[in-house]
């Protein structure tokens, strides 16, 4: 795959994924869908869209395909929670060998088909010595150390149909859309927390001097995905929302007994999955 796009490449997989989903097409003109980005997990979500159309990512032209354990690769087109929405059932990350703009490719896909809200979801290590494995938290801000070395989505030849060159960061995470997310925690009695989200390339997990040097760097989670796919969304024009998963406790220090490994993300994952769901489905209904 090209580490690059044009805008006929994102057309073209546009064109499929309406053709795909014709029968839903008189909905998808009225409103545009609410994009969602699913991570490991949130099977039970997908499962929920009604009247779901299904299409396997590697149907879709230029689209990557999911290579990780709870990534399924489908994008799922349907109704939820009263609204339209397309839904990725997995997502892509650096390093699995993709590039920033094929990582974030879909996103860009999905504006093209009408999107302008993006609900994004990860699993995060917690930082912040305060936050439990099992919480939630509202990404209020990030720290994008993937883009600062050189690998933004953005870099490239700028693409004006979806932004201009230099877009403004000041708020990637739509306050319309974290007010919307609080009030609906608050109404569904949740813990959601909030702060700022810490982006690595992995695969590795982080290690003790990387765990103290980003918690006073302001960072209260650290995660392997989501800031690519803000960034592209922000520079589309999209309302972005974000919501961790703490997974685990990133673990500070030498000379431990404790470890830090997939497993652990998953079954943590899964256990938080009923109650991440329920505010997913209830901030929809309040869109």
């Amino acid at each position: 795959m090209p580490s690059r796009f044009e805008l006929a490449d994102y057309d073209r997989a546009a064109d499929f994924v309406r053709v795909q989903a014709c029968r839903h097409a008189a909905r998808l003109a009225q409103r545009g869908p609410i994009g969602l980005v699913l991570g490991s997990g949130l099977n039970a979500l997908a499962q929920s869209i009604g009247d779901p159309v299904v299409i396997p990512y590697e149907s879709i032209p230029h689209f990557p395909t999911s290579t990780v354990t709870g990534h399924e690769g489908r994008l799922i087109v349907g109704a939820l929670a009263g609204q339209m929405v397309m839904a990725m059932q997995g997502r892509f990350h650096l390093y699995e060998g993709y590039s920033a703009a094929e990582v974030t490719f879909p996103i860009r896909v999905m504006r093209r088909l009408g999107v302008d809200r993006l609900i994004l979801t990860n699993a995060a290590g917690g930082l912040n010595p305060e936050f439990s494995a099992g919480e939630l938290m509202l990404i209020v801000d990030h720290l994008n150390m993937v883009g600062m070395a050189g690998h933004n989505p953005l870099i490239g030849p700028n693409i004006g149909s979806f932004g201009t060159r230099f877009p403004s960061m000041t708020d990637p995470y739509a306050a319309p859309m974290r007010r919307l997310a609080l009030e609906t925690a608050a109404e569904l009695k949740i813990t959601l927390r909030q702060g700022v989200y810490a982006y690595l390339a992995g695969p590795s997990f982080e290690t003790p001097a990387e765990v103290r040097f980003l918690r006073r760097a302001g960072a209260d989670a650290v995660g392997m995905s989501t800031v690519p796919e803000a960034l592209v969304g922000v520079h589309a024009g999209m309302q972005v929302l974000a919501i961790s998963t703490i997974t685990n406790v990133a673990i500070d220090r030498l000379d431990t007994d404790l470890d830090t490994d997939h497993e652990e993300v998953m079954e943590t994952g899964q256990r938080v999955v009923p109650i991440l769901t329920s505010l997913l489905t209830g901030i929809l209904e309040r869109l």
